[in-house]
């Protein structure tokens, strides 16, 4: 659409996606949903889950504040309400502000963007959207897989929207007791930084651009999972911003359903988060270690690190890369690790795996760093890169033939053109994950043994498909040995049923969503 206002048709979209989803049976980047209230008669076009508990009961909902009747209903008074920025197409900085950090989706063109610095910006914003009957698309950090985020770029599904970004919602405060608040928008990078300083760490992914919000709203990987378990596992509070403008502070103890959500169940699901609180640990010193295999070694090592590392000490952490592509001569095998406990511990498991590959290891380096350090390490040169991606949840060992076939479609990545890297990352899991029950949060891949990745990185103006087929081609590949599941922070538009994403909390994550978002203003393509 070319207006500068929705059409109904584009309203309609919005309303009816995530109803069209739960007539299938059960229903990312980031999102959680659910659908009515127990006892009462479905609304046209939904059909009730047959599988309703207790715990599917209508949440209990008692906002911190009411909704504020009214609000701006034009886009000048939209600009008039707010203390930050709102852009429109012409204004200075658009295009900054536009784009997400997958250049693939630089011909995005919402309707408008508005640089939330304050939690009443969301609900004007939010307001705006009501009044207007104008899409929304929800922004933190700008990684999402599928471009929703973007609000409007060519091929996403998304009509184009009001962009609400809470970039700006970063702010990073330690607490006597422990625990952190921290801004949805706050950089990985920042949130390490700030913690060191004062001795205290949280367990979170390694990108240092990702936001807060995003990484913990759809469960959060990162390199100290096992020890610390999930990002969300570490979430204490949530304050957020439900569709109706209402402000919620969340718990375990208030509000119990909505931060069930907001643990795993994705960004944007039940609301507009402005701040989230987690428990935080002593900063640990961090052994970094990572061993190259020569590529005819690839199945051998793979074999014994899914025996190793998703069942390791819990102070070891792993990712094992198979990649290939232009920048590769051949094959690369690489493992990377982290290590939080004594270095004689890490010799001991380390060594062991390295045996059981039969192979010998072409590079093998470890240094010790602090906290603080070792993340800054891990977190490389940050750079936008235009990229294709899906992902698996490797729930069982591959046998010797699945094994073939994953490192066969890995080392094809040299086999599409323009592919500069692609292949598969294997990220371990168990430890402190696996001592959560699949439904006391929205994650429910808790006996998984990994996650796994398929990507394939390329030029900037590239044709994606041929690299989007790569990926959904392994996917489809290794769908005999591990299913349909998939990760909900490495989102796929092709992956058209959420329960791929939230499995058996697919029914109740509809009911929590339907509940508080009615009219689905934050619905999703092939969302909850």
């Amino acid at each position: 659409m070319d207006s500068d206002s929705a059409e109904p048709a584009d309203r309609a979209f919005r309303r009816t996606s995530r109803r069209a989803l739960i007539g299938g049976g059960v229903g990312i980047g980031l999102a959680g949903l659910l659908a009515a209230c127990s006892g009462a008669a479905p609304k046209p076009g939904r059909t009730p889950s047959s599988s309703s508990s207790a715990t599917d009961a209508a949440p209990d909902r008692t906002p911190s504040t009411t909704p504020t009747p009214g609000g701006p209903d034009s886009w000048q008074a939209l600009a008039a309400a707010v203390s930050g920025r709102l852009l429109r197409s012409g204004s200075q900085g658009w295009d900054d502000a536009r784009v997400l950090e997958n250049p693939r989706y630089d011909d995005a063109d919402p309707q408008g963007i508005l640089l939330a610095t304050s939690e009443a910006d969301v609900q004007a914003g939010l307001a705006f959207a009501r009044n207007t009957h104008t899409p929304v698309a929800l922004r933190a950090g700008g990684h999402s897989y599928t471009g929703w985020s973007a609000g409007g770029a060519p091929g996403t599904e998304v009509p184009r929207s009001l962009v609400i970004s809470t970039k700006a919602l970063d702010g990073i405060e330690v607490h006597g007791d422990g625990t952190a608040t921290i801004g949805p928008g706050a950089q990985l990078a920042n949130v390490y930084a700030t913690l060191a300083a004062q001795g205290r760490a949280i367990g979170a992914g390694s990108c240092p651009t990702v936001g807060t919000g995003g990484l913990t709203l759809g469960g959060g990987v990162g390199v100290l999972t096992r020890s610390f378990g999930l990002t969300c596992d570490q979430l204490t509070a949530v304050r957020l911003v439900t569709p109706d403008g209402a402000v919620h502070d969340v718990s375990a103890q208030a509000e119990p359903d909505l931060f069930w959500a907001c643990r795993g169940g994705g960004g944007g699901t039940v609301g507009v988060v402005t701040s989230m609180t987690f428990r935080t640990r002593e900063a640990p010193d961090v052994l970094l270690f990572e061993l190259a295999f020569p590529a005819s070694a690839a199945a051998d090592v793979v074999r014994a690190w899914q025996d190793w590392a998703p069942t390791a000490d819990d102070e070891l952490w792993s990712t094992l890369k198979l990649l290939g592509g232009s920048r590769h001569s051949s094959l690369s095998v690489t493992v990377t690790g982290v290590w939080t406990g004594s270095k004689t511990g890490a010799d001991a498991s380390v060594d062991g795996f390295i045996a059981a590959t039969g192979a010998k290891p072409t590079r093998h380096t470890a240094e010790q760093l602090s906290y603080g350090a070792a993340m800054s390490a891990l977190a490389g040169k940050p750079q936008r890169v235009s990229e294709a991606a899906t992902s698996s949840i490797g729930g069982t060992k591959l046998t010797d033939a699945q094994i073939d076939v994953l490192v066969q479609h890995a080392a094809a990545a040299g086999d599409v053109s323009g592919n500069l890297e692609g292949g598969v990352s294997l990220d371990a899991l168990g430890g402190a994950v696996a001592r959560v029950g699949r439904t006391d949060t929205a994650f429910p891949w808790r006996s998984a043994l990994m996650t796994v990745q398929y990507t394939a990185v390329f030029a900037d103006g590239t044709d994606p498909e041929p690299f989007d087929a790569y990926v959904r081609g392994f996917r489809k590949a290794m769908t005999p040995a591990w299913g349909s599941a998939a990760y909900a922070n490495y989102c796929d538009a092709a992956i058209t049923d959420p329960s791929a994403y939230f499995g058996v909390n697919t029914s109740r994550l509809h009911r929590i969503a339907e509940q508080v978002d009615p009219d689905g203003l934050l619905s999703q393509p092939h969302w909850v």
